[in-house]
């Protein structure tokens, strides 16, 4: 018999969504994403149709799930301009209106919800780490996303009194077939994997794997809830990153990126530098008192890991 019954992902297509997938797979009897991909199923995983922002069929297999996870949300690496602006926060809040709609329609609610969100609340960061309880909030547009996206979670989910809550700060996943890793292994491969402006600034990061390992935590573990750092235990600075993973890649040099050189890049790819700059330095307190023990905490061992993967 397998641990679980059923697990719902919203917006569960994308890398965490994959991660989460391959983690839970032979432990659930039923995994259910919700995605704007068409339907299919792939043996105990269901992929079902959904727009992000209204109630449809898929309301049904929230009853009785023992997670829901949201996931949802428009990709923020982009350029801030007013419309991506308007979307990236509207596909979060929408997603969360939509769910604590089909909730309240639920028979038996989810036994535990959890919503992700990121680490970049906090401030940059250079002089001292961040924690869920010994922290700074920031200012900015992303913050601004950030304490939206954890506001609305909170307040449309004050009414489920019964149901356990946890909100995910996600900070930089690292995983070998998406996100920030194949971009970062191919400016090492052609030599332009040195330092991003001054380097100094800290990179909180965590494995895919640590993610999957953390989620599945929470679930077994009642007492937990509220806001948790979801990074590795080891940040580390830009420079050093990118030293580790040349080192890795068995790459010599790496030619670094200036200010000037990322901001016209960033203009060029449709993206902001500071997904790049901002110093993120974020530590997983509330978690690692819990007891979790990390997958891949160090970034040598990370980069191996995904590198071998391949």
């Amino acid at each position: 018999m397998k641990r679980y019954s059923k697990i719902v992902l919203a917006g569960g297509s994308g890398q965490i969504g994959t991660a989460l997938v391959t983690h839970f797979k032979d432990k659930a009897e039923s995994i259910i994403i919700l995605s704007r991909a068409p339907e299919k199923y792939d043996g105990n995983v269901h992929v079902l149709n959904w727009d992000g922002k209204t109630v449809g069929t898929w309301a049904k297999e929230l009853d009785g799930a023992d997670m829901l996870i949201n996931l949802a949300g428009k990709n923020v690496n982009c350029r801030y301009n007013e419309k991506n602006k308007e979307g990236i926060i509207n596909s979060r809040v929408n997603s969360i209106n939509a769910l604590a709609d089909a909730i309240a329609q639920c028979t038996t609610p989810p036994e535990l919800y959890i919503q992700s969100a990121s680490a970049t609340i906090y401030r940059h960061a250079e002089d001292r780490p961040m924690t869920e309880q010994d922290k700074e909030i920031g200012d900015g547009f992303s913050v601004e996303v950030c304490k939206k996206w954890e506001g609305s979670f909170l307040e449309k989910t004050k009414q489920f009194t019964g149901m356990r809550k946890a909100i995910l700060r996600i900070s930089l996943v690292m995983g070998s077939k998406e996100g920030v890793f194949p971009r970062l292994r191919n400016l090492v491969k052609f030599g332009l994997g040195g330092k991003q402006g001054n380097g100094r600034q800290m990179v909180s990061w965590i494995h895919e794997k640590d993610v999957a390992g953390i989620v599945e935590w929470i679930m077994e573990h009642p007492e937990l809830e509220g806001a948790f750092n979801c990074t590795s235990p080891f940040p580390i600075t830009n420079k050093e990153m990118m030293r580790i993973i040349r080192k890795v890649m068995s790459m010599p040099f790496g030619l670094p990126a200036p200010v000037a050189v990322l901001e016209l890049g960033a203009f060029l790819i449709g993206t902001e530098t500071e997904l790049i700059l901002k110093s993120r330095w974020v530590l997983p307190e509330r978690i690692s008192k819990a007891g979790y023990q990390f997958i891949l905490p160090d970034m040598k061992d990370a980069v191996q890991n995904i590198l071998s993967e391949r």
